[in-house]
């Protein structure tokens, strides 16, 4: 059998090491876009950002391991195009044939088209590259577009570097949308002790030269624009194949895809959770998870992936994690405990009497029962503990 994986990076690299851990020894092919070996990319807006991990820190295995597990590694290389009918795929001036494919191409930044003809740099953070290249401009004045994880860990990294920062965000609350109305102004209060100047409700209106121009009017002369606006699966070569799309690749609870040979996983895969219906997560744990599970399943393991999605993030001296998924559905109430004045607390989201995820703020010691009442999805909601006002 021959296995190829398109996508280097976490979720690809993670396929690639359980295809050998489970004992396959067949022909293995692991091709990325980028010029590097596959990397972590949590690192890249905290570590390697604030400079305190170094660039060969982030990745995943160096060459020699890849040569040790006989895996063909194609670097700086596009699939160009994807034939299910004969199980091929075209590089530049060659193709490949397959027996099972993993498309873990992931996710691409979103674009801010009015910054598009901007006088001032505009960068994203996605790869190392980007990472490196931002590390080195964290000075002078940075305007952020959008207080997400990314706007956010981009703004704790910039003021520890000593830049001025703006952080201009549409919502009412910086991580609304995750978060909720109780939580969110925490992280708000969070980067204007440490000097953020965040104007919420707030987007860009139009460039004037060197001059940004806010929709409260405001000028702004920024130095450098970082864009943390979201991202978008990258699936356009499933897409132009034939394969069922609908934001990322549809796959089934077992990461199988529309074509019974081809399975995806990562930022890529939008996926048939058993127990939380459709969802496509954008995040570490994820990557790699969903990328042994894909691996597993290709060998013909038949057992869904029922993985809660986890996230973490460092901000300052705020540290945080976050298991569960709210949903489309919402919640019914949040409980708190713990103190939010101090900045230590554990937190749960509740609906029709169950809890659907949570989460803890500096409280390190919590994480595994948050797990564990997440996953049992406890109905004695009592029991988590005071309200918090």
């Amino acid at each position: 059998m021959n296995i190829v994986v398109v996508g280097g990076g976490l979720a690809g690299a993670s396929a690639v090491q359980e295809l050998r851990d489970q004992g396959y020894r067949d022909d293995l092919v692991l091709i990325g876009a980028e010029p590097h070996l596959p990397y972590e990319r949590p690192p890249l807006s905290k570590g390697l950002l604030l400079g305190t991990d170094e660039p060969a820190s982030v990745f995943v295995h160096d060459q020699q391991w890849y040569a040790d597990h006989d895996v063909d590694v194609r670097l700086g290389t596009q699939v160009t195009d994807l034939d299910l009918d004969r199980c091929h795929l075209g590089l530049a001036g060659e193709e490949i044939g397959y027996d099972r494919l993993l498309l873990a191409t992931g996710a691409a930044p979103r674009r801010l088209p009015v910054l598009d003809s901007s006088d001032v740099e505009v960068l994203h953070l996605r790869t190392l590259d980007d990472a490196l290249t931002l590390r080195s401009r964290l000075s002078g004045h940075v305007l952020i577009v959008g207080a997400g994880w990314i706007g956010l860990e981009v703004a704790s990294a910039a003021r520890q570097a000593g830049a001025a920062v703006t952080v201009v965000e549409s919502a009412s609350q910086p991580l609304l949308g995750v978060l909720g109305p109780q939580l969110a102004p925490l992280f708000a209060d969070l980067h204007r002790e440490h000097g953020v100047d965040l104007r919420l409700g707030t987007s860009i209106d139009s460039l004037e030269g060197p001059e940004v121009v806010l929709s409260d009017g405001r000028r702004l002369s920024p130095d450098l624009i970082v864009v943390g606006i979201g991202a978008t699966p990258r699936d356009g070569l499933a897409a132009g194949a034939g394969l069922a799309t609908d934001n990322g690749v549809l796959v089934d609870a077992c990461l199988r895809s529309s074509d019974p040979h081809v399975y995806a996983a990562g930022d890529v895969a939008n996926h048939e959770h058993p127990d939380l219906g459709r969802i496509r997560v954008e995040h570490w744990d994820n990557a790699i998870e969903q990328g042994r599970h894909a691996a597993r399943s290709m060998l013909g393991h038949d057992a869904p992936y029922t993985r809660l999605p986890y996230f973490f993030t460092d901000q300052y001296d705020l540290g945080m994690e976050y298991v569960g998924h709210v949903g489309g559905a919402g919640h019914d109430e949040v409980v708190i405990r713990g103190s939010l004045e101090k900045k230590v607390i554990t937190a749960f989201w509740i609906r029709d009497r169950r809890v659907v995820a949570g989460l803890h703020i500096n409280d390190w010691d919590a994480i595994d029962s948050i797990r564990r009442i997440v996953a049992a999805g406890t109905t004695d909601v009592d029991l988590l503990g005071d309200t918090t006002p």
